[in-house]
């Protein structure tokens, strides 16, 4: 291994022990990542399963139909 790879994995390293032992001593933070964490949970699956359904299954059956559907769409606008 030649002294610039060495450096190069000993810069990763480093960088990996100062997060992993940033979040491990954490007190507050770790509550704030929890809070952090249920709120992407929020935003990601439940806004889409309430705001974004699977318009196209309730149009059409099959691949055929929702493709004719979507290229009729498109041709129309």
């Amino acid at each position: 291994m030649s002294d610039n790879q060495a450096q190069q994995q000993g810069f990763w390293s480093r960088v990996f022990h100062l997060y992993y032992d940033g979040f491990r001593n954490m007190t507050v933070g770790k509550t704030l990542w929890l809070i952090i964490a249920i709120k992407v949970f929020v935003f990601f699956v439940i806004i889409k399963l309430l705001f974004f359904p699977d318009f196209l299954n309730t149009k059409c059956d099959t691949e055929q139909e929702k493709s004719e559907y979507v290229r009729q769409q498109l041709v129309d606008r």
